[in-house]
């Protein structure tokens, strides 16, 4: 039988939603915020020629300024006050989790509870205005080589440097208002936004191409059905689960009974979510990008031929593209899940893996496990990143919505769908609650 929670959530409809005012409030809070963001991509930086830039980012589209122009909604293309995104923010929390796991003071730090966290992501924002600082400072001086600034000098360098980090700062705050008033979290949902904004012109770039003769229909539609298909493999691996049974002995407490209750552990085939092909991606991509940003061809040679032979669709790209993400998914589930941890505190409130002693046993199966789990974690992330990345190198097909990108659309409505769907459970127990009160007020009065 159904729990009563599974049997509520049967019947979420449109009606309950008309009912659920503070998550309507919540949703059109989010969608302005949103619209906030699109609106800042489009307000270009001073000091810019715009038909040089225009040129420079056809030439260097393939590059790491492509995947970056993607995840910023296209604000890199038109340099806008937004073309840093939220990546430094990103790339700041990524670095901290990485180093409270490394650094015993960071991680007695992140047990403190919400103190702890409030410190951390203090540490977080200093960390991007560091990172920001950097590439707004490098972003400067690859347009001044470029001949892109229309004054070159400090005063162009520092107002670029300002107006950038101002605006991923801006972008920051966006999200943690999101997440806070809104629904969803706020910064998976500034980096989705940008990437779907995108969608329509890679869409009417695969149908120009048909229409031209360039790329036969069968191509197209193969290229459709292909995309319904990633996506449903990407759904069902991302909610794909392992769940290890966990027992808990019974005990008594004066005249009553405790424990005897079974729980699962469970355990995510992709517990590393995207992190693997955004941290491969960017460093396959930047020998090219550096190349692309010298201004004097002749001085990085040796650059320029590393750059070729890492080029996108390269076989040399691909099998590193591969190597790197498989590493990174072990690397970086080993930072997030830590079985000895785990394994330490079932055994402090008296759980067990039936059939499994507790303590060292239990950490090395979930050992064993996990590292099963993310080795088919890591083959599905290398098939779903490379098979965009040979369409378009052998086929041409300006269709880049795969991938990385793919993974985070994919990932981030799923989980605002959940919490959409939770905000709904909970105005339906409020309902219920408030019910239940008002008949036992009317019985009383009787």
């Amino acid at each position: 039988m159904a729990s009563a929670a599974e049997q509520m959530a049967q019947n979420l409809s449109w009606s309950t939603f008309g009912k659920a005012k503070e998550l309507q409030s919540r949703i059109l809070f989010a969608l302005g915020l949103l619209m906030i963001y699109r609106l800042g991509t489009f307000i270009p930086m001073p000091g810019i020629d715009p038909i040089q830039l225009a040129r420079f980012v056809e030439q260097t589209q393939s590059g790491i300024l492509g995947v970056f122009n993607m995840f910023a909604g296209g604000a890199v293309e038109r340099m806008a006050i937004f073309a840093l995104g939220i990546m430094p923010y990103i790339s700041a929390s990524i670095i901290m989790q990485l180093m409270s796991s490394m650094v015993p003071s960071l991680e007695a730090l992140k047990k403190e509870g919400d103190a702890g966290r409030r410190k951390m992501n203090q540490y977080t924002r200093y960390g991007t205005v560091v990172l920001a600082a950097f590439q707004a400072y490098g972003i400067a001086v690859g347009l001044e080589g470029q001949g892109l600034a229309l004054d070159p000098g400090w005063f162009f360098r520092a107002s670029t440097v300002i107006t950038l980090v101002g605006g991923t700062m801006f972008l920051m705050w966006l999200g943690e208002q999101i997440t806070a008033r809104g629904i969803g979290n706020g910064i998976s949902l500034i980096i989705y936004v940008g990437i779907v904004a995108s969608l329509p012109t890679a869409l009417a770039q695969l149908f120009e191409l048909g229409r031209t003769g360039q790329l036969p229909a069968a191509v197209i539609i193969g290229v459709i059905v292909g995309a319904v298909a990633v996506i449903a493999a990407v759904v069902y691996i991302e909610r794909a689960q392992r769940r290890i049974l966990v027992q808990y002995p019974k005990r008594q407490v004066g005249q009553r009974m405790y424990g005897g209750e079974n729980s699962f552990l469970p355990l995510k085939v992709n517990t590393a979510g995207v992190i693997p092909p955004i941290f491969a991606s960017s460093l396959l991509l930047l020998p090219a990008t550096v190349a692309g940003f010298s201004a004097d061809g002749g001085a990085s040679g040796w650059l320029s031929y590393v750059g070729a032979y890492l080029g996108r669709g390269q076989p040399l790209y691909l099998i590193a593209f591969i190597g790197l993400i498989v590493f990174f998914a072990f690397f970086y589930t080993s930072v997030v899940f830590n079985p000895d941890e785990v394994a330490d505190n079932l055994k402090k409130n008296g759980g067990y893996v039936p059939g499994i002693r507790p303590g060292k046993r239990t950490s090395d199966y979930f050992d064993y496990v996990l590292t099963r789990l993310t080795a088919v974690g890591a083959l599905y992330l290398a098939v779903i990143c490379v098979m965009p990345e040979i369409l378009i190198s052998e086929l041409a097909i300006p269709f880049y919505f795969g991938g990385t990108s793919l993974l985070i659309v994919v990932s981030v409505t799923m989980d605002t769908v959940t919490q959409v769907q939770s905000h709904l459970l909970a105005h339906q127990y409020e309902g219920l609650i408030e019910k239940s009160r008002l008949g036992r007020r009317g019985k009383k009065k009787r």
